[in-house]
Parts: structure tokens; C-alpha cells; sequence
């Protein structure tokens, strides 16, 4: 496994800040938050990005996240078309092979929706995988559909494509309707990315992605997302993903430094390993 803290921890922070302080901390390798990515990038070619990572041996192994693309019609499904497209070819460029989506399915669902919703995957993964990108569609607790890893899961086997696989995110895991029997389901084929933060004193009915922590803070039980990911063998990327404005307070250095260590502290992996 590969500890990684996500961009949107900090998410105030220059994305020249995040680069080296994170190095500066020990962290071997950052989520890249898109936002953040193409701000910086407006004015600069992303050969300067990629020289800048490698500058400070950070490694960006996945980005996070497109939304729009599975059940969104007329312009506004343009729109969201054509940014991704863009931003496969950003990642490519890049070398990030990973893309998390969000299953972003809400509103009334019928069969047509249903129909959208699986067109759109499998075009989706049919782009990504022309551009060299695998995209990781990541369950959403408050969606009409896909608010749970078996359905996510079976909407990924259904699609049948090997550049669409699943992001595990342990907030929605964890507040949605879930079981902990769903995690047998993660294989090494079809899991390719993973989110990990924590929830303390709010109940789940209430939590909002801001009350997120710093993953063994609080009260999820992340050993059984863990004794998974290694009995599976999981090679990918694990990343902190918190969206708390008051973490977002503090600098790029201490975050990292102190995200990582617990981070490696859930995982059971050395200080240093």
C-alpha cells in the first residue's frame, strides 16, 4: 500500500506549498485535488507540475474527482463531457493513472436513468482507457443509487471494463447503508483507490463531509477496511481525505507530517516503511 494525503486536506494552501511540505514531511505521495490543479496551471504548461513533483520524489499516483458525467442531459452534459475529456488528457500528460468519479446519481430514478447511468460508465472507461487513465467510481452515501460498495460494486462488474474499477471511501462506507460483509467484495482486480478519514462524536445521520477527522481520531472501525485491503494484496494508493475547514488551518508541513503518521499508524506500516 502507498500512504498518500489527498490536496483537499489543505485545501487553502498554494499547490507549491503542498508540494514541498509534504516531501518536507515524509509524505511519499499526494492525491492531487483537480481544482487546485488547473488553477495553478492556468497560466503554466503541466511539464511544470510533473517537474515540480518530481523535484521533491512525491508521486501523484490518482486525482480526485469528476463529477456531472453520469446522469446529467443537454448542455450541462456537454459541459461535463468535454472537462473530462480535457482532464484525461491532463492526467495522461501527467502520468497520474488514476481518476476517482463521483457517483453523483440523485433525483427520481427509472429505467431510462438507469440506462444513462450505465451508457455513461461504459463510455466513460472507454475514453479513459484510449487516454491510458483508470477511473475509480466512488459510492456516494446520499445518492439515489450507488449509495452503498455492493451496488458499486456490481454497477463495475456489470460494465465488464478493466479501466473501471472502485474508490473506497471510508466516510461514505461508513455513514451509508454498507455492510461490513460488502468488503469481501474488494478484489485486487476491481479496487483502485482508497479514501480514509474518520468521524468522532456526530452521529452518522448528521455528519457532514466537514465534521471529517484524521482516520483513528475517532470512531470508525477502520480495521476491517484494512485486514481487507491486505488480504486482498492492495498495492494502490491509501490516501487521507479530510474536508474539515478547521484542519484546512493547519500548514502543509504539519499536516502532512501528522496525517502520514497516523495514516501508517491505521495501516499497521512503520514510521518509515
Amino acid at each position: 500500500m502507498l500512504p498518500a494525503i489527498s490536496q483537499i486536506c489543505t485545501l487553502h494552501a498554494p499547490l507549491e506549498k503542498d508540494v514541498e511540505d509534504f516531501a518536507a514531511g515524509h509524505v511519499g505521495a499526494v492525491e492531487l485535488w483537480l481544482g487546485k490543479v488547473e488553477g495553478w496551471l492556468a497560466n503554466r504548461k503541466p511539464q511544470e507540475l510533473k517537474d515540480l513533483l518530481a523535484r521533491h520524489e512525491l508521486a501523484a499516483p490518482v486525482a480526485s474527482f469528476q463529477g456531472g458525467l453520469l446522469v446529467s442531459q443537454g448542455d450541462a452534459r456537454r459541459e461535463h463531457w468535454q472537462h473530462f475529456e480535457h482532464r484525461l488528457a491532463l492526467l495522461a500528460e501527467l502520468g497520474v493513472g488514476t481518476l476517482v468519479i463521483a457517483g453523483d446519481i440523485h433525483g427520481p430514478l427509472d429505467q431510462q436513468a438507469l440506462d444513462r447511468v450505465n451508457m455513461s460508465l461504459a463510455q466513460a472507461a472507454e475514453k479513459a482507457q484510449a487516454a491510458g487513465v483508470r477511473l475509480a467510481l466512488e459510492f456516494q452515501a446520499n445518492a439515489t443509487l450507488a449509495n452503498n460498495l455492493q451496488t458499486a460494486a456490481a454497477i463495475v462488474e456489470q460494465i465488464g471494463s478493466p479501466n473501471l474499477g472502485l474508490c473506497l471511501d471510508a466516510y461514505h462506507y461508513y455513514i451509508g447503508p454498507s455492510k461490513e460483509e460488502d468488503l469481501g467484495l474488494l478484489t485486487p482486480d476491481n479496487l483502485f483507490h482508497v479514501q480514509l478519514c474518520d468521524l468522532v462524536g456526530v452521529p452518522r445521520e448528521m455528519a457532514s463531509d466537514g465534521d471529517r477527522v484524521l482516520p483513528g481520531d475517532g470512531d470508525f472501525r477502520l480495521e476491517p477496511i484494512v485486514a481487507r485491503l491486505r488480504d486482498i494484496g492492495y498495492q494502490g494508493a491509501v490516501s487521507v481525505e479530510t474536508m474539515n475547514p478547521q484542519l484546512w488551518q493547519i500548514p502543509p508541513r504539519q499536516f502532512g507530517e501528522i496525517g502520514v503518521t497516523a495514516l501508517r499508524k491505521v495501516l499497521g506500516m512503520a514510521s518509515g516503511g
